[in-house]
């Protein structure tokens, strides 16, 4: 019995009537991102492994594809450590830094990008989470001011809108109150980290499983104690304007209570109808951020389904010169399965004919059909027609042309009618 043929292991293939309704959403992305002045640009899959284990990339540096060495003598000594010298991209913005650094010269400040491609994870595959996924990202590159967090928002609030995608909430934290934070309970600043890791934590495990992680990894119970305090103090602090009237620690830094504000107010106007709030145990898992950061998710509730923030020092890790930068990332493969493919304007057809048709009269009639800028399909006629027509309406098809041969052999065409499932 042959074995069952299928993908490599976390990777899949995409069938047309999903890989249309994706072009779809891709299209309607860069067209909104294009229109807030956005400018598409694109990096290689694989970066140097240096740069991708630079230790800004938290836990998806541990799930790096790497790429072997070219070159080597089948009995040549070598280390695991010293046999890769390349891997894939886990994510768009490490690429996109390491791009602005190249090309820093040619590039009008601020930069802004878009960049859609797919990224890799060595993780373990399950429903909805697979090694190979697409990312759309935005960036603003040499804008230091609350300005990039609202355009990158309120851009991508758009084009999920424009998909249908309404009812969305942005839930709004900056690194600054989260490591006042935790220098208010007594963590050391080397330990952010660590504690930072578990606290991401807290929407799956719950408060307890973050206080029993952390008494686990060793931390006092003082510090933890505190810990617990502050957050079943903040846990229902959701309105950003009441962050500044004393509700955070004074060890929270002035400027990250100002910066968040200033964006919740400014999104006010600009999008008027997206719900903002505050929200302390939003973390985000790359080391990189170094100010506000943010999520989006949908009124459905669910896992987010677009996130992102300031990352001021990564440009510099590269060129020596720091560059402020801010970055909006949508989940692409967590939002197409929630939109609808939307309806040919012009139709689609389906030219059903028998076989052996006059392939001439045939391609006539097909141009014929398309020249009123409908998508046509021939389409060989079945024994059982119905699910022949269910398949061709799954893929979007509204009508259908008949054609049959005459006595006099000459192919005749009927009228276009409605096309319909069972």
């Amino acid at each position: 019995m042959a074995s069952k043929v299928v993908p490599a292991r976390g990777m899949r293939d995409v069938l047309p009537v999903e890989k249309a309704r994706r072009e779809h959403a891709l299209h309607v992305i860069r067209e909104v991102y294009r229109s807030f002045g956005f400018d598409e640009v694109e990096t290689p899959v694989v970066e140097e492994l240096s740069r991708l284990e630079s230790g800004q990339g938290g836990e998806n540096e541990k799930m790096l594809f790497k790429v072997m060495r070219r070159g080597l003598a089948a009995d040549e000594p070598l280390l695991p450590a010293d046999a890769a010298d390349l891997g894939l991209r886990f994510d768009l913005t490490v690429p996109l830094t390491r791009y602005v650094a190249t090309n820093a010269a040619t590039l009008r400040m601020p930069f802004k990008a878009v960049q859609i491609g797919p990224v890799f994870r060595a993780e373990r595959p399950q429903k909805g989470r697979y090694r190979q996924f697409v990312q759309c990202d935005i960036d603003i590159v040499g804008e230091a001011g609350t300005l990039a967090e609202v355009e990158l928002v309120t851009a991508t609030h758009t084009a999920l809108s424009r998909l249908g995608l309404t009812g969305t909430t942005l839930r709004l934290n900056d690194r600054g109150v989260l490591t006042g934070l935790l220098n208010g309970c007594g963590f050391a600043e080397t330990d952010h980290g660590s504690v930072l890791i578990t606290v991401d934590k807290l929407d799956k495990i719950a408060l307890d499983g973050v206080l029993a992680e952390l008494r686990a990894k060793g931390f006092g119970e003082e510090q933890v104690a505190a810990l617990e305090k502050a957050l079943t103090d903040l846990l229902p602090l959701r309105d950003v304007a009441r962050i500044g009237d004393g509700a955070l620690p004074s060890t929270v830094p002035a400027t990250s209570i100002a910066n968040l504000q200033e964006i919740a107010a400014a999104l006010a106007v600009s999008a008027p109808d997206l719900n903002v709030e505050f929200d302390v145990t939003l973390v985000r898992g790359m080391g990189y951020y170094t100010g506000p950061i943010f999520e989006m998710s949908l009124a459905t509730g669910g896992s987010s389904i677009a996130g992102g923030g300031r990352y001021d020092n990564m440009v510099g890790r590269f060129s020596g010169r720091d560059l402020p930068a801010a970055g909006f990332s949508i989940g692409f493969e967590r939002i197409v399965d929630e939109i609808a493919l939307p309806t040919d304007p012009a139709g689609a057809v389906a030219l059903v004919h028998p076989a052996g048709a006059d392939a001439g009269a045939l391609l006539r009639k097909q141009q014929e059909l398309r020249a009123g800028g409908a998508r046509v399909a021939l389409v060989r006629q079945a024994k059982r027609m119905q699910p022949l027509f269910d398949a061709l309406v799954a893929e979007g098809y509204t009508r259908v042309v008949r054609a049959r041969t005459n006595d006099e052999g000459v192919l005749e065409f009927s009228e276009p009618s409605e096309l319909s499932a069972s």
